[in-house]
């Protein structure tokens, strides 16, 4: 069996061994059942031993019988519905699948996954076929025979029956739950076997969201409500850069740099050296994430650039050789990336991330409400800001002036995420100095992907010699460059004139 990732849209119900099944081939659009067929089902479910998988919502297991035997991975897709993922079953019933591993390693981190129940099933399937012979659903009757494992082993033993969709449509589930209903059949209690298995409710997951943050709140209200958000983010994206979706790595620094730069700008409402020491993690954790960003950045850039040139000035082997040296570039950096997401830095790291939601350093008391304390704070980023934009205007052509550039970028970079905060508090008038401060970032983005771009080409095309190449190609694309970057100073300095004021003092 290849791997087969669906979604599992399923209702299970809790009936007592006398139950009779109703007949559910009268269901709207129901053309026929099938001769029911019995499957003997045992799956050995893994988890940490204090059940981190279990409590969100996650079901890992090695199943043996039926017609989908192997590995299974189910992870939350919505109401009822959870996204199913299967590998092949192997020869070694305790080796977990690579795949499956780097979707949950955020959640488990370096603890072992261990076999915490196992299941024994007598199924008895029958498959509801629609008027063309699809198969819209098929209801299970199921005979469970469960062992939990562990300090306390248990032995349980039920009868429930599970009504999940092929091809068919959600009104076929609530069209079955109505029949259901009728013979006083109710919904399971438990959500799956494994949670019924489980028994006592698993420790809380994932933590819950804070409260939305309002003008007269606290301010920690606005940092939380953030910084919630960004250990989502960063979370989400995990598992995609270990599988190196395509823009993982982008979203999962930005959501790093967001959480590093708002731990900047609220620091006068924490605890200095909790944050301190949390933000020099999260700057490691970016400069692992930057090394393979910058790499897929200029290879996309450059290989543009050449898409748009006209074929008579494109001399030599010059996309071949951007992608084979930037494409090498990226997979050494993302090779570290991988490295630096299995050590303990980072599991520690996201330990450090959920205890700060936890149980947050803050100051106490707060010195006064958000409408006052953030905005004071955003005016201190945005007199940043401007002072570098000073700095950058008044420094001559030379060494000194593209850093000088690049350091109004992150001023603005980190003006947006501080007003981005605000902005439950404030929606209009932080909406629009996010805008601006994106605009003036972006702008400013440009010029220093030009920089790197122009030190890149210029190392290429000091290569082409001793490869018998021509490095014409190269110079004139460093010229472009250096267009490039006279154009965005130039826009940089006319959006700076119509740049918003910061918050008034209230």
């Amino acid at each position: 069996m290849n791997h087969v990732d669906s979604v599992e849209i399923e209702r299970k119900y809790d009936v007592d061994g006398l139950s009779s099944l109703p007949l559910l081939d009268k269901l709207p659009g129901v053309g026929r059942a099938d001769i029911p067929v019995e499957h003997r089902l045992e799956a050995v479910y893994f988890d940490t031993a204090d059940q981190i998988l279990a409590a969100r919502g996650i079901t890992l297991r090695r199943r043996t019988g039926g017609d989908d035997a192997g590995w299974h991975l189910k992870l939350p897709a919505g109401p009822n519905q959870r996204r199913e993922l299967r590998e092949p079953p192997g020869n070694d019933p305790n080796t977990i699948p690579a795949r499956f591993l780097q979707l949950v390693r955020v959640f488990v981190r370096d603890l072992p996954l261990i076999p915490v129940a196992r299941l024994k099933t007598r199924r008895i399937v029958h498959r509801l076929r629609g008027a063309g012979d699809e198969v819209l659903a098929d209801v299970a009757d199921d005979h469970v025979q469960a062992e939990r494992f562990g300090p306390k082993p248990v032995s349980l033993n039920w009868r429930e029956w599970e009504i999940e969709l092929v091809e068919g449509s959600p009104a076929l589930l609530d069209a079955a739950q109505s029949v259901l209903a009728a013979a006083g059949v109710r919904p399971a209690k438990h959500a799956s076997k494994l949670a019924r298995a489980l028994g006592d409710p698993p420790p809380k997951g994932s933590p819950e969201p804070p409260p939305r943050p309002d003008r007269k709140g606290p301010a920690s209200a606005v940092l939380l409500a953030y910084v919630h958000e960004q250990v989502r983010a960063l979370t989400e994206q995990d598992p995609q850069v270990r599988q190196d979706a395509p823009g993982s790595v982008h979203q999962m620094r930005v959501a790093t740099r967001r959480l590093r730069s708002i731990l900047a700008t609220y620091r006068k409402l924490l605890d200095a050296g909790a944050a301190n020491r949390l933000r020099g993690e999260l700057k490691w954790l970016a400069g692992c994430l930057g090394e393979a960003r910058d790499a897929e950045v200029m290879r996309e850039r450059l290989n543009e650039m050449v898409a748009h040139e006209p074929p008579e000035l494109v001399l030599g082997p010059v996309s071949r050789r951007i992608e084979e040296e930037l494409g090498a570039d990226y997979h050494a950096a993302h090779a570290k990336v991988l490295q630096a997401l299995d050590d303990q830095r980072y599991f520690r790291l996201l330990d450090a991330l959920d205890a700060f939601l936890a149980a947050p350093p803050l100051k106490d008391p707060e010195p006064g409400p958000a409408r006052t304390i953030v905005a004071a704070l955003i005016r201190k980023d945005w007199k940043r800001l401007r002072r570098d934009v000073r700095t950058a205007t008044s420094t001559a052509e030379g060494a000194d002036h593209d850093p000088a550039l690049h350091q109004v970028r992150k001023s603005a970079k980190r003006l947006r995420y501080a007003s981005e905060s605000f902005e439950p508090v404030q929606p209009k008038r932080a909406a629009r100095l996010t805008l601006a401060a994106h605009g003036l970032q972006k702008i400013l983005g440009e010029h220093q992907d030009s920089v790197v771009t122009r030190d890149v080409l210029r190392r290429l095309g000091v290569q082409t010699p001793l490869a018998g190449e021509n490095g014409f190609t190269y110079g004139r694309l460093h010229a472009l460059e250096q267009s490039i970057a006279a154009d965005s100073e130039a826009r940089f300095l006319e959006a700076w004139k119509g740049f918003p004021a910061a918050p008034p003092k209230k």
